[in-house]
């Protein structure tokens, strides 16, 4: 198969995952990036089970194909899936909306890995069909032309990052959890998803498993096991003056976090999530013993950026939706657009002056 990734980051580890399985890839990424990686490949590393030091994976030594192109560049109908695996305000970048015309016109089935999922996939889901959800996006126009049964969620849980002193064409995979996926509306592509799933899972090194695989699920509502995760830890991790740690965030008041995480799992049984395929709070708050630094989208708020994903927003609007308000998320969506409000008037004041 041929797969085309929007985002050469974070796009790059489920590329690296296709290309050991045999399948070829192309990234979307900046000129500089894409320079880099057709001249260099792109470098994985991740621990396998019982080890104690990271492997580098190596595209160059996979039997897939990789390069890499421009949002320009690129030719949806050229390949057999497409997935979306940059941050949501990203899609609204001139090169990358008109890239995103050409996909909903390629009517190729797209698979989001992102923690905002596309507004065209909760059209999807019947409860959402009617309510309004536009200003939760950056700009919900990029997603107009898209049709709903041809967009699929992903949950992006593996966490990995770039070395900041490395290439943009490094991945560093701190936690090897699985992608996991929902169907798509038409039974030929959620095949394709199958395939992919049993390629990526008979892939082995040295004999031995390699963590991250990826996981197809018939519900619409398995990705959506992240939102109480993202609401009770990496938003909270965004204070009025500055930020604190996932760590912090949830083991600072316990309580406090155990009734978010519920809040956000029963919004989400609602909307016809089956309790079974959600994450106890007991597990996410083990694992976030370890989460030591703040969330991606903190340290971006702290660094001045002033647009990011605002899936705090789109809980609280879908929330509105179904007539249900809780009020710690009501003062986590007032922090967080107060600090990008901020960093918004510093950049206006800093180009006038």
């Amino acid at each position: 198969m041929k797969m085309l990734i929007l985002g050469a980051s974070y796009g790059s580890l489920l590329s690296t995952k296709l290309l050991m399985a045999g399948h070829d890839v192309t990234l979307i990424c900046r000129s500089a990036s894409a320079a880099l990686i057709n001249s260099e490949g792109t470098e994985v590393r991740i621990k396998l089970r019982d080890e104690d030091e990271h492997r580098a994976i190596r595209s160059a030594d996979l039997p897939g194909t990789l390069n890499a192109v421009t949002p320009e560049q690129a030719r949806p109908e050229d390949y057999d899936m497409i997935a979306l695996a940059m941050q949501e305000p990203q899609y609204s970048a001139p090169a990358v909306r008109g890239l995103m015309t050409r996909i909903a016109a390629s009517r190729k089935p797209c698979l989001s890995i992102m923690n905002m999922p596309p507004l065209p996939f909760l059209r999807r889901i019947e409860t959402l069909k009617d309510v309004d959800l536009d200003s939760a996006y950056d700009d919900a126009s990029v997603w107009r032309d898209f049709e709903p049964g041809l967009l699929s969620l992903c949950s992006p849980d593996p966490q990995a990052f770039r070395p900041p002193e490395e290439g943009t064409n490094i991945l560093h995979v701190g936690l090897p959890t699985n992608f996991k996926a929902a169907i798509f509306a038409d039974q030929a592509h959620t095949e394709m998803l199958r395939r992919l799933e049993a390629d990526i899972a008979a892939v082995t090194i040295d004999g031995k498993d390699v963590p991250v695989k990826l996981r197809v699920y018939d519900s619409l509502f398995v990705p959506m096991a992240k939102w109480s995760m993202l609401l009770t830890g990496n938003y909270r991790c965004v204070e009025v003056d500055g930020v604190r740690a996932i760590r912090e965030a949830v083991h600072g008041d316990i309580d406090a976090s155990t009734m978010m995480y519920s809040w956000v799992d029963a919004l989400a049984r609602q909307l016809g999530a089956d309790p079974a395929d959600q994450v106890p709070f007991e597990k996410y708050a083990n694992a976030a013993t370890g989460l030591l630094k703040p969330s991606s989208a903190a340290r971006a708020v702290d660094s001045g950026v002033d647009r990011i994903e605002r899936v705090d927003r789109l809980v609280q609007m879908i929330g509105r939706g179904l007539g249900l308000k809780n009020q710690q998320l009501d003062e986590i969506v007032a922090i967080v657009d107060a600090r990008l409000a901020a960093n918004a008037n510093f950049k206006k004041v800093a180009n006038v002056g």
